[in-house]
């Protein structure tokens, strides 16, 4: 076949397809080439047709099914296969006309592929031929003959679903009565075709010896003459009697024939095997024929009776047995005793050969049916037969397979039985057939353990009965005494082995359990077999049944007979009890034969104590209890009992032997310490009790044992066995419910709880023997019923209870060595097993601590963990036992009851932690998720309902939060207050302890959870109340500043556990749920209000839904508190004329109030907070409107003075005051954001006078702030001095135009002045007194606005501070002492845990750094040129701090690899140490940026001293982003550059904390750019010197990030340089990054290009020449050198380094002469000049030149003249 992707061949029009080839063949020549099939000759072609010509065919066949014919004679296997499968559907979905046209060419294709070698073929042609028998129907008719005899084949071929699919199209076409009729229509033909492919074909007839391997040519052939075989015995089978005598010469030739005979010895065993079916039909249904060629037949099934292949062995032992039945003189063309019986022997000699199963059940009817003449001498023959079966039991195989030796050993009984009837009265074989055969086998079997033995006793008891019943009914006395002598003979020959194999000292376990098993089944024969539930298929002997068997003389079949009569009787045996009728033959010998073992084996026990001969008697006595055995177990002893016993059980030993021998014997037996697994000593106690009159005589003698005679193990023996079957506990039944037994068993209970901490390692299996036996009573239930009286089982459960509920007392230690596991074990038991009886108090009790136990932490109850494991197990299971109790509608379980109390209490009372918390929440979920499995649906609902707070206790629980979650609210200014209500705190020790409202809350949501899961509705609101704490617990744990970590424990656990109000409010919350939030916040504010903010916020609830409950406005007043902080909270999401509504409401209500009123909630105070409130979010535009407040505001101060805190201590001032100024100074800070309208001269003072006042209030009240209101009052006051600041730095010409004259020289000159005067000292102040603490704790809350209004504190006015003088100790520094103060008072402050005042401290300093280098500039010339490098310290302060920041950074960087980026999270104690870190540097590189060039390179010297800067780098690098684009990441704009960190400007703000994620990052970048910027040569020299792995990373992000934003800039700076050299020219091009500077001096012209590189300033920067006019190559390469040199190494832009260079050229114009060592007149890292002469050669050097000069050669000579340099 063609490919698909094959390129064809221009002109190549041949398909690749089989199928196009034939569509193209149609197309082109218009005709079809014959069909032409291959026929037994060549003049026959009746069912072969050949159509010639196109013609023909085009006008009665369709074209498609014309192409599926022409695909179906190609050899490709897939296409055949396809063809036809879409010839049956083409016939399924085609119109009966059309396919009737296909009928005339079906046959020959049918006949050839139906013995096509593919089987997936052949299966195909059979599915389609019924498709085409189920349209055309009748229409097939005229073509049946030629069909039929390869339909029949393909019937019986060798692939089945091939040959169902043929036998299904046959059934289509003809329903079974008119099947005989069809084929006898065909006969002929069939026959003629099966005898042609039987007799004349050949593998090379059937397929083309061209085309077809060998191999299939003779699979083929070989599968095809099977088929043949079977369809002729098919044929036979099917063919009506009147029509076979028409086909007697057909069959006479074909068994003429030797081929046909030759197949019985066929290779194939699939030939073989059908040949044989033939035979058996042929004798079956032309048994005349048979007999005529019985030479032939005879030899050719007898002679194959060792044929051992699976597939053959069935059918030839059926040939076998009809040629013995049709052929009577079979044995005349065989000789059997040479011939066929030494095969037979053999093969049944070796078990078979594997074929057991299937031969054994043949041998009865092949021997039944030899000739007295062929068996002859009878004796030996069956002597020989039998051995041969007996001898085949001892093969492997047999060994291995039970089916087959059951299937040997029921052919040895049914041979010997019938052997037996046959030749009854003849001694010799009746002895052979007992003492030869018989006993050796039954020894045989005993003796190999993997026999089955339950099949040789079944049949011996069924042989043993049928010869007894014989005896009976016989009327001839010669046959019964024949009987009875062979009874008699086998009784004392099994009597000798069943001694032989007991009489021995060593008697094994195989003998033992044989004999007494044996014994059992020949005691009750019929009650053993009952147990064989399987049918089993036996050969009924003819004399065994009333009427005559017609069977007896025709051969039986290979399934054998189904023996109907076995189960009636097996049925009727059922109905007998253990003592039925046992004939007189069996029950003497029986008894003599028992008693005979019984006394051998306690003569073995008493002499030898062998415990084998004990196990053996008790097996027999199990059997046959009796009195006279147990009197002759006795024998002549006459002991004494030991102890005295009562009366009555005295008088039992006397008379009864059994209890006789139980007292003598058994009880010491039982009491011996080595026999603890001794269960058969049981065994014969229940055999003794057997032998009892009655339960009362059972009852006292196992009261009497119990009491002091039985031990533990023994008891739970004998419980055990009374367990385990129903006669064994009728025998005990009043014992186990007496009273001994009963108090016995309570006292162990007591014992065993008592004996906790003294058992030792020793005794724990004696004591689990206890436990299981209390277990055991406690849980087995006998017909719903307790074994014991329930009174016991009741006192023993309180013992347990007592036990467990001590444990909390107890260690871990001594909890695990404690009986607790043990009670686990036996309440589960006892739990699991209680199905059908009712829970009893004492067991609900038990029930109630298991969960207290499990519901409480490992803290509480010292328990393992793997005992709570199993503590838990147990309780569920009793819950279970619980909720499915059985009777009606029963009352609540007091289980059920007490535990929701017990809950209750825990979550409100006891302390718990969030281990404990989460601890009880989990056995809460298994309790509830076990009560939802109850039929009962409101079982949950009113268990919930139980442990539900009632409205007081809920009300409680809120008041016991700690109010700190006020801090945050009211600070933000989400909430005002005029009241002091912080009395509760969260204390040092209950740091751990949960508030019971959350603890409550948690508990009843993780319920209502398990409820909603369930699809369980509550009741009563229950929902919308839980919803509704749950949330105020939420949001109380959210509203805290810096929670505790038992706070944010709890939080994270509620997540984990799924307990949120998203799942408590399946979609949305619910009407009901906002309807209490809005009333309980109507009523009592606070955190309900916020929790309706928050609902809005998050969009759990829309604007829509909140709107009807604030529709009307003035509901809301008169205000209370509630409804106050309800508007408040609903403020931010109101509309703009919702606002109006509210504030139109308020600006009344602010006019002409008393003292007293300004300050409550429903006057000044309240409406002035509504007012703020509205205002915030700009909803009022009214410029009127605001004056006109501000001016109520004034005629307050005017009317009520004292109520504005100026100057004032504030302990002194109520809150409701204090509420009151802080809504006005809160009024103030917006009126000065919103108002846009002009304000008066006297308005302005009022506020400047007032703001200024209220600080000075504040400055001098700082004691106070740890006061929430006085805290809140000085946030409000800076956040007014900030805005005020703010508003006059930013004041542009046009916005002062409108202000009142000398206004803004009031402000600077006096107002802020006053400010930073004020606030100054008293940053210094708070941050002394308070080190360590972060700006989102409470008491540094006021830091935010105070620090921001520093931040616009002028230079002049820090330079002129009032700090107190704070000078070092360290080196002398050139700064004034004021500066040096300021210094050493501000830098340690960036390390202030607190980011306001680092930011603040920074914008400080930074004005400062510019001023700070000219100081060290006035004392330059003290640093002398001796020194090697001189290096000048940045401020010392600096660098001591830097120092500190450091180690600080190395501890929290030091590990991380470089190029691995940290990520710090915000606001923690890291985020502050390297935020101070990096602004330091930002300080330093400011510092040094402001230096001069000769400064500059003494800082660097410093630095690279220190390394500093080197750490700096590598912190960088772990610190800056991998990808620093700016804000989110947004898409790349194609024509502009996109915005990263380098390229914005970084704004340090101090309220906004939305980019706290990106501080660092930025930071980190901002710092990296000014250090190239500012020390390129430093980091140059860093980077150059850095490992390969750091290298590449450096340079791969600066070339990506920096270098094009540095390039730019630096370009930038040279085109808008303003500085002018004289003489000198630079221009700049920045799209090639050059720089190109011209020197002009007289005549001389020098021109310069300098050009950066692509990763600046890391790579160095090129000097290429241009134009050179007047100067000698060496001094030009001289001074492209310099300029490079300068331009790598110095430390500044391109012009300074430019600058350098040309005043080093203009010096060399001048005369100066080049030092000799560097060849620079200026040097190139001081910019000195050669100074020190040599006297010798007078020659000029730089000083630390020569001092390089000197050192690095270890002389002190002149470079240049070579003498001493002086």
């Amino acid at each position: 076949m063609g490919g698909k992707n094959k390129q064809r061949t221009k002109g190549n029009l041949r398909p690749s397809n089989s199928g196009r080839a034939a569509e193209l063949l149609a197309k082109e020549k218009g005709t079809v080439p014959g069909f032409i099939g291959f026929g037994t000759s060549q003049s026959d072609l009746g069912y072969v047709p050949a159509i010639q010509g196109a013609e023909e065919i085009d006008s009665l066949v369709d074209s498609d099914f014309r192409m599926v014919l022409r695909k179906l004679s190609k050899k490709d296997v897939i296409t055949k296969l396809k063809a036809m499968q879409e010839f049956g559907t083409m016939c399924t979905e085609r119109e009966t006309e059309i396919v009737k046209g296909v009928l005339p060419y079906w046959p020959r294709i049918f006949c050839k592929i139906s013995l096509d070698h593919d089987r997936r073929v052949r299966e195909a042609t059979q599915q389609a031929f019924e498709k085409l028998i189920l349209k055309v129907k009748k229409h097939l008719a005229p073509y049946l003959k030629s069909l039929m005899g390869y339909w029949l084949m393909a019937q019986c071929d060798t692939y089945t679903p091939a040959a169902c699919a043929a036998k299904d199209a046959f059934e289509a076409a003809f329903p079974p009565s008119k099947q005989p009729e069809a084929i006898a229509f065909c006969k002929e033909e069939i026959i003629s075709v099966l005898q042609d492919h039987l007799l004349k074909e050949t593998p090379d007839t059937l397929s083309d010896p061209q085309t077809v391997p060998e191999e299939e040519r003779e699979a083929k052939f070989y599968r095809v003459v099977t088929c043949s075989l079977l369809a002729l015995k098919k044929l036979l089978c099917l063919l009506p009697d009147n029509e076979l005598d028409s086909l007697e010469e057909k069959f006479k030739s074909l068994l003429s024939q030797n081929k046909f005979w030759k197949y019985g010895k066929h290779s194939i065993p699939q030939i073989r095997s059908a040949y044989f079916e033939l035979v058996s039909a042929l004798c079956q249904r032309i048994p005349q024929l048979m007999k005529e060629e019985a030479s032939k037949v005879s030899p050719s099934v007898l002679l194959s009776i060792d044929d051992s292949d699976p597939i053959v062995c069935p059918s030839l032992w059926e040939a076998v047995l009809y040629t013995l039945t049709t052929v009577e003189d079979c044995w005349l063309h065989v000789n059997a005793k040479k011939s066929v019986f030494p095969k037979l022997s053999t093969v049944i000699r070796e078990g078979g050969r594997g074929l057991a199963t299937v031969i054994c059940p043949y041998l009865l009817p092949f021997i039944s049916k030899l000739p007295q003449s062929i068996t002859d001498p009878k004796l030996d023959f069956f002597k020989n037969f039998l051995t041969s079966l007996v001898a085949g039991l001892s093969t492997e195989r047999i060994k291995t397979s039970f089916t087959e030796s059951s299937a040997v050993i029921s052919a040895f009984f049914e041979c010997l039985r019938f052997i037996m009837q046959q030749n009854l009265g003849e001694q010799e074989i009746e002895q052979m057939l007992v003492n030869d055969q018989l006993i050796p086998f039954i020894d045989t079997v005993l003796k190999e353990a993997g026999l089955p033995h339950g099949q040789l006793f079944n049949h011996l008891a069924e042989t043993l009965i049928s010869w007894e019943d014989k005896a009976d009914v016989e009327k001839d006395d010669k046959t019964t005494h024949n009987l009875e002598n062979v009874l008699l003979n086998f009784w004392k020959r099994l009597s000798e082995i069943c001694v032989k194999k007991i009489n021995e000292q060593e008697v094994d376990d195989k003998s033992v359990l044989g004999v007494s098993n044996l014994l059992q089944v020949l005691q009750k024969p019929k009650s053993s077999l009952k147990s064989n539930k399987k049918k089993t298929n036996k050969v009924r002997f003819a004399d065994e049944t009333p009427e005559s068997n017609k069977e007896n003389e025709k051969c039986v079949s290979s399934e054998g007979e189904n023996n109907e009569g076995s189960e009636s009787m097996t049925e009727s045996s059922l109905n007998h009890n253990s003592s039925s009728h046992v004939s007189p033959l069996r029950k003497k010998p029986l008894e003599d034969l028992v008693c005979k073992l019984a006394e051998m084996s306690i003569n073995y026990v008493n002499e030898q104590k062998s415990e084998q001969h004990l196990r053996f008697l008790s097996l027999l006595l199990d059997a046959f209890s009796s009195s006279q055995i147990f009197k002759m177990l006795l024998g002549d002893e006459k002991e004494s009992i030991v102890k005295a016993k009562p009366l009555e059980i005295t008088k039992l030993i006397q008379n009864n032997p059994a209890v006789q021998f139980l007292y003598h014997k058994l009880v010491g037996w039982l009491n011996e310490d080595q026999r603890k697994d001794a269960d058969f000593l049981v065994d014969i106690l229940y055999s003794a009790l057997r032998c009892c009159d009655g339960d009362t005589e059972r009852k006292d003698v196992l009261d009497d044992l119990t009491k002091e005679d039985l031990e533990w193990h023994s008891l739970l023996q004998v419980i055990e066995k009374a367990c385990s079957t129903s006669d064994k506990h009728a025998l005990v039944a009043p014992w186990l419910k007496g009273s001994t037994l009963g108090e016995k068993l309570v006292a162990l209970a007591d014992c065993l709880c008592k004996k906790d901490l003294e058992s030792t390692v020793s005794s724990k299996s004696y004591f689990s023997e206890q436990w299981t036996l209390l277990s055991l009573v406690l849980s087995q239930h006998v017909k719903n019923d307790y074994l014991i009286e329930e009174v016991y089982v009741e006192r023993i459960i309180v013992k347990l209870h007592e036990t467990l509920s001590k444990t909390k007392d107890l260690s871990e230690a001594e909890n695990s060595d404690s009986p607790v596991s043990f009670i686990c074990n036996v309440a589960y038991n006892y739990f699991s097993s209680a199905k059908g009886c009712l829970l009893m108090p004492s067991s609900e009790d038990l029930l109630l601590t298991l969960f207290q136990l499990c519901a409480q932490s490992k803290e509480k109850t010292h328990l393992p963990d793997f005992l709570t494991c199993k503590l838990k197990n147990t309780w569920l299971s009793g819950v279970n036992l619980l909720i499915h109790k059985t009777g009606g509608s029963h009352g609540q379980s007091t289980f059920l009851d007490l535990s929701a109390l017990w809950l209750k209490e825990q979550v409100q009372a006891s302390p718990l932690d969030n281990t404990s918390l989460q601890v009880l929440l989990s056995a809460v979920d298994d309790l509830l998720n076990t009560l939802v499995e109850s039929e009962d649906a409101s079982l949950l609902g009113v268990y919930i309902g139980s442990v539900m707070p009632n409205n007081t206790e809920w009300e409680n629980m809120r008041q016991s939060l700690p109010i700190q979650w006020l801090h945050r609210p009211l600070l933000e200014g989400r909430l005002s207050l005029n009241c002091e209500c912080f009395k509760t705190d969260l204390k040092e020790q209950d740091t751990k302890i949960l508030p019971s409202h959350l603890c409550t809350s948690a508990l009843l949501s993780k319920m209502t959870l398990v409820a909603l899961k369930k699809k369980i509705v509550l009741e009563n609101n229950v929902l919308e109340e839980i919803t509704a704490e749950l949330l105020y617990s939420l949001q109380w744990c959210e509203e805290l500043d810096n929670p505790p970590s038992f706070v944010t424990g709890f939080c994270e656990m509620l997540q984990k556990m799924n307990i949120t109000c998203d799942n408590l409010c399946v979609l949305r919350i619910t009407s009901g749920v906002l309807q209490l939030l809005f009333n309980r916040s109507r009523e009592n504010g606070a955190l309900w209000s916020l929790i309706i903010a928050k609902l809005i916020l998050s969009r759990s609830v829309s604007s829509e839904e909140v709107k009807p409950h604030y529709k009307r406005k003035e509901s809301f007043f008169p205000l209370t508190e509630g409804n106050l902080h309800t508007i408040q909270s609903l403020c931010p999401f109101l509309s703009k004329e919702e606002k109006k509504e509210f504030s139109s409401q308020c600006i009344p209500a602010l006019l002409g109030w008393t003292k007293e009123d300004l300050c409550s909630t429903n006057g000044g105070f309240g409406h002035l907070a509504i007012f703020n409130s509205c205002l915030q979010t700009r909803s009022i535009d009214d410029g009127e409107l605001l004056h006109g407040i501000l001016k109520i505001i004034i005629s307050w101060k005017k009317e009520h003075e004292d109520i504005f805190l100026f100057s004032c201590n504030l302990s002194e001032a109520s809150p409701e005051v204090l509420g009151v100024n802080i809504e006005i100074i809160q009024f103030l800070c917006l009126f000065l954001k919103y108002c846009s309208s002009p304000l008066a001269e006297s308005e302005w003072d009022f506020i400047m006078c007032s703001m200024l006042a209220w600080l000075e209030t504040t400055n001098e009240n700082q004691a106070l702030y740890s006061v929430p209101l006085v805290q809140r009052f000085a946030c409000v006051n800076c956040d007014l001095a900030c805005d005020l600041s703010a508003f006059f730095d930013s004041a542009t010409p046009e916005s002062i135009a409108n202000l009142p004259v000398n206004l803004i020289s009031e402000w600077k000159e006096f107002f802020s002045q006053g400010i930073h005067s004020l606030l100054l000292p008293l940053l210094v102040t708070v941050t002394g007194e308070n080190k360590d603490l972060s700006e989102t704790t409470f008491e540094n809350a006021m830091l935010k606005p105070m620090c921001e209004t520093l931040t616009y504190i002028s230079k002049d006015q820090l330079l002129s501070h009032k700090l107190l003088a704070k000078l070092g100790t360290g080196p002398k520094s050139n700064l004034p002492e004021n500066l040096q103060t300021l210094l050493n008072t501000l830098v340690p402050l960036l390390l202030f845990r607190a980011r306001p005042v680092q930011i603040a401290v920074y914008h400080m300093l930074y004005k400062l750094m510019p001023e700070l280098p000219q100081y060290d500039q006035d004392n330059l010339k003290s640093y002398g040129d001796e020194e090697e490098e001189p290096g000048l310290s940045p401020p010392a302060v600096l660098m001591s701090l830097l120092s500190t920041q450091e180690d600080l950074l190395e501890n929290i960087l030091g590990c991380i690899p470089v190029g691995q980026i940290v990520t710090i999270k915000p606001l923690s104690e890291d985020f502050c140490y390297v935020l101070g870190y990096l602004l330091t540097w930002k300080l330093i590189l400011t510092f040094f940026k402001a230096a001069s060039s000769q400064l500059r390179a003494l800082y660097s010297v410093y630095l690279r001293k220190t390394k500093s800067l080197n750490k700096l780098l590598y912190h960088l690098f772990r610190l800056m982003p991998e990808n620093p684009s700016y804000g989110e990441a947004a898409p790349e704009i194609s024509n502009k550059d996109p915005k990263t960190f380098f390229t914005e400007e970084l704004q340090l703000s101090i309220r906004e904390t939305s980019t706290l994620p990106y501080h660092i990052p930025h930071l980190a970048c901002s710092v990296y750019h000014m250090t190239l910027k500012d020390l390129p040569a430093m980091v140059r020299l860093w980077w150059n010197s850095s490992e390969k792995r750091v290298f590449n990373i450096v340079d791969r992000f600066t070339s990506k990030y920096v270098s094009s934003v540095l390039s730019f800039q630096e370009i930038s700076s040279v085109q808008t340089s303003t500085q002018l050299f004289n003489g000198m020219t630079v221009k700049a091009r920045a799209t090639t990054r050059e720089v190109m500077a011209t020197y002009t001096i007289e005549d001389i012209v020098i021109e310069l290009i300098i050009q950066l590189p692509s990763n600046y300033p890391l790579g160095s920067i090129s000097v290429e020449s241009g134009k050179r006019v007047g100067v000698a190559v060496q001094q030009w390469r001289n001074w492209m050198l310099q300029l490079s040199t300068y331009l790598t190494h110095q430390n500044g832009s391109i012009m300074e380094g430019l600058a350098l260079w040309k005043n080093n050229v203009d010096k060399r114009f001048e005369g100066v002469e080049d030092c000799m060592i560097c060849f620079s007149v200026i040097h190139g890292f001081n910019y000195s000049l050669p100074k020190k002469a040599c006297r010798t050669c007078k020659k000029k050097f730089h000083s630390a030149c020569l001092y390089k000069w000197f050192t690095s050669s270890n002389k002190s000579t002149c470079p240049l003249c070579r003498e001493t340099f002086f």
